[in-house]
């Protein structure tokens, strides 16, 4: 009986033993998550919290016109508004719940989650300073980053600390930050300035533009990681140097490593997203803002001619014992201080469309065209990514997406070569050779979906003058043309 007592005493504390350590590993993910010091989680928004308010745009641009009218109109001004997030919002939150939505709404509109005006998808009802999306207060409120403490332990997700101001025996007293060194004038009396190194950083950026999934924290958008990993970081090249200057001035930066003049910096803070801009203008327009709608086409343009400066080609036809067969494509990425392209990779379209022709001018191959419903061919050379599950299956949306499957994109300074084998009538004797690079923000298809997905408050006919998607506009990047001898 005694010998029955200890085995059974022993196995259960054998039982005992396994199960604390199969606890233990329950509770030792390998992305740790400290709730307490990020309680907005998955946004890794940190907020100092005190009395002191946040500012509506339109309160800093009282003082501030010049850049509150290069802001009212970027992709910033817009984060929020914007329809096509709005419908990844809320496929979002109906697929996995609005608190793992928040993630998404922390980098869009970071004083609207903090303040918890944000319950979900939707613009009705929100003030002026939700709306706004990535305002002058958001970004001119940040006194620091937590990129080591994150769960990834790099920048991800909003990983920046927002104190508006602090409360003193005297009251509220307000204080923005920036990378001007503090002055006897500065505030106007409304505020105190404070110089902040981290806003000539890319640091600064980071936090936003690096997009981890909220529970495998796999990298869905690496800007940040592609930037460090490139000549650009090396030569002091930051975000700012190329995104908050005019299309000249980028190109000088870019060209040349060069950073520009104080006095050369602007908050158009322009990328690739020439859709949103083009769509906000006309939503300006219908509502009789003629003015707003001239500050985001000059958006989109700049938008489009960034685009069309960031990429080159090369095009080297190659011959097989004397007969002209194959075609080599170079495409260059000699001006984005990050891969071409980014940010959602998997649903962003960059690729490349070949067309020979003959004498008369007849097309007699193609590849890389466009299907009549708008899809890209399936053996289009497409430079992106393809998203993937857990299980490995193919997936969009970014909340399924924990890994690449394929990752095809072209580095800073970069290049990625795309071999063709040639197929003409015999009797040709000359071949003219078109190559294009074309890009658009997503595959026809994907659009479709977002756009019908968006909360009911907002009607894209109404707001925007669409009964129905059109085709999405595409871009051409970098276009080439050569005639050769289909013999030598």
């Amino acid at each position: 009986m005694k010998r029955t007592s200890r085995l059974a005493t022993t196995l259960f504390v054998c039982f005992a033993i396994v199960s604390a350590a199969v606890a233990a590993l329950a509770a030792s993910p390998v992305f740790p998550v400290d709730r307490e010091f990020y309680p907005y989680y998955p946004s890794l928004i940190k907020w100092n919290k005190s009395s002191v308010p946040f500012n509506a745009p339109e309160v800093c641009g009282g003082c501030h016109e010049k850049q509150y009218k290069e802001w009212n109109g970027s992709v910033h001004s817009l984060a929020f508004k914007d329809p096509v997030y709005q419908g990844e919002l809320n496929k979002g939150v109906k697929a996995v719940g609005h608190e793992i939505a928040r993630q998404c709404e922390g980098c869009h509109t970071p004083i609207g989650v903090v303040t918890g005006e944000i319950k979900g998808p939707g613009i009705s009802g929100l003030s002026p300073i939700a709306l706004a999306g990535v305002s002058c207060d958001v970004c001119h409120s940040i006194s620091g980053v937590t990129h080591q403490q994150t769960p990834a332990r790099v920048a991800e997700n909003g990983s920046f600390i927002m104190t508006p101001g602090v409360e003193t025996a005297s009251g509220q007293t307000l204080i923005k930050r920036g990378p001007i060194p503090n002055h006897k004038e500065c505030g106007g009396g409304f505020h105190q300035c404070e110089e902040s190194p981290l806003h000539l950083q890319a640091n600064l950026c980071a936090s936003c533009h690096q997009v981890y999934h909220y529970d495998d924290h796999f990298p869905i958008e690496a800007t940040y990681n592609e930037w460090i990993a490139g000549p650009y970081a090396q030569k002091a090249i930051m975000c700012q140097d190329c995104h908050m200057v005019d299309i000249q001035t980028f190109k000088r930066t870019a060209d040349q490593f060069v950073k520009p003049e104080r006095k050369e910096y602007k908050h158009y803070f322009s990328g690739a997203n020439y859709l949103l801009t083009y769509l906000a203008s006309g939503a300006a327009r219908k509502a009789g803002d003629e003015e707003l709608a001239k500050s985001l086409m000059n958006q989109y343009e700049m938008a489009v001619e960034r685009l069309k400066s960031a990429a080159d080609l090369e095009v080297f036809p190659i011959y097989h014992e004397g007969k002209l067969d194959e075609l080599k494509v170079r495409v260059k990425n000699v001006r984005a201080g990050h891969n071409l392209p980014t940010s959602l990779t998997n649903v962003r379209q960059m690729w490349l469309e070949i067309t020979l022709r003959d004498e008369t001018g007849k097309a007699v191959m193609t590849s890389g065209t466009l299907n009549p419903d708008g899809s890209l061919s399936e053996v289009a050379r497409n430079f992106a990514s393809d998203g993937m599950t857990s299980e490995f299956h193919f997936a969009v949306d970014p909340w399924k997406v924990v890994g690449f499957s394929k990752h095809d994109t072209i580095p800073p300074k970069g290049y990625r070569d795309t071999y063709y084998g040639l197929h003409f009538p015999a009797d040709l004797k000359k071949v003219s050779i078109e190559a294009k690079l074309r890009f658009r923000q997503a595959d026809q298809k994907v659009a479709e979906a977002l756009l019908a997905a968006v909360p009911k408050d907002i009607n894209l006919e109404q707001m925007y003058g669409l009964k129905a998607v059109p085709p999405l506009p595409v871009v051409d990047m970098v276009v080439k043309q050569v005639t050769v001898d289909t013999s030598k």
